[in-house]
């Protein structure tokens, strides 16, 4: 890599952090720095953007993108515009039917894609992720608590809790059901796009 195309690979690393949960970027930002892990995609792998409601997946898209050279696409704004449906009714007068939409949506893809998808979809179809390069995106619960208690746009996914009942429960079960998933952290792939400047 030529050294005009590493500050270009930094520019663009600096620029995923800047745009990060800012609870976590200084943190981010000095693991980034140390060695460890440094995977990357394989050509023609999909590339996934999962994590918690407003983890910043859709924001971070573009940016990531710019990593590899991809044009992103946000699976959430697909339904919508192939179905023709707003997402917050939907996924509130047909779940079942919303959670079936989004998983085939994402299998039907072509290989190599780069998307962000919504936040059940990890917790929700684990198993459509096989051999796809799945990128978790972090997320303090006090962000994603003060972001969704601003946001009302996005539908409620326990009407029978509070708002704050709902936001401490999802979070926590699928923090849970995270963890269960075979996912790349978001630290070690900004790494490995660093890295690239040594790669032979």
């Amino acid at each position: 890599m030529s050294a005009s195309s590493a500050e270009g690979q930094r520019r663009l690393v600096e620029h995923v952090l800047n745009s990060v949960d800012p609870r976590l970027a200084p943190t981010l930002r000095e693991a980034v720095a140390r060695p460890g892990p440094t995977p990357r995609p394989a050509a023609g792998q999909t590339v996934v953007l999962c994590g918690h409601r407003s983890a910043g997946k859709s924001t971070l898209l573009p940016r990531v993108g710019g990593l590899l050279a991809r044009r992103g696409l946000d699976l959430d704004t697909h339904l919508e515009q192939t179905h023709g449906r707003p997402l917050r009714k939907w996924v509130a007068e047909a779940p079942t039917e919303f959670r079936a939409a989004e998983r085939r949506a994402l299998l039907e893809l072509p290989s190599g894609t780069l998307v962000a998808v919504g936040g059940g979809f990890l917790s929700h179809h684990p198993d459509a992720l096989e051999g796809m390069f799945t990128l978790l995106i972090p997320v303090t619960f006090e962000t994603y608590r003060e972001r969704l208690l601003h946001d009302r746009t996005r539908p409620r996914l326990r009407p029978g809790l509070s708002l704050e009942e709902e936001l401490s429960s999802v979070f926590q079960e699928r923090e849970a059901l995270h963890a269960r998933v075979p996912t790349v952290a978001l630290v070690d792939f900004l790494r490995g796009c660093l890295h690239l400047e040594e790669s032979p």
